[in-house]
């Protein structure tokens, strides 16, 4: 999991009522040592901070998975159904549940 941290992601002047670093606190309690959990400069989707994009697990990446990005992670009932989803074995492995769907963003072209 990569967790977006630069200009907009984990900024307390564009959210100030988001604890930004007990998120990436609680995303790292709750799944490593299983699932590594890192934190990343710029994503390039500033207009849906915070960012957090879920990696399939290898073997689901090569069945032909693919990263999920999932944008306006901004409060604990999003944290939970993401850390429930990874825990069941994330993109490839188990469907997005219907709640995260909305939170799902299309990543910047490459």
């Amino acid at each position: 999991m990569t967790v977006c941290r630069d200009c907009c992601c984990g900024s307390g002047s564009k959210h100030p009522t988001v604890d930004h670093d007990a998120q990436l606190s609680a995303l790292r309690a709750t799944l490593e040592p299983g699932h590594r959990v890192r934190t990343s400069l710029c994503l390039d989707v500033c207009a849906q901070s915070n960012v957090v994009v879920v990696q399939p697990a290898p073997e689901a990446r090569r069945a032909g998975a693919r990263p999920v990005w999932f944008g306006l992670v901004l409060d604990d009932a999003v944290l939970t159904d993401l850390t429930t989803w990874v825990h069941a074995g994330g993109p490839g492995v188990a469907p997005v549940p219907p709640v995260l769907e909305l939170s799902v963003i299309t990543p910047p072209a490459t």
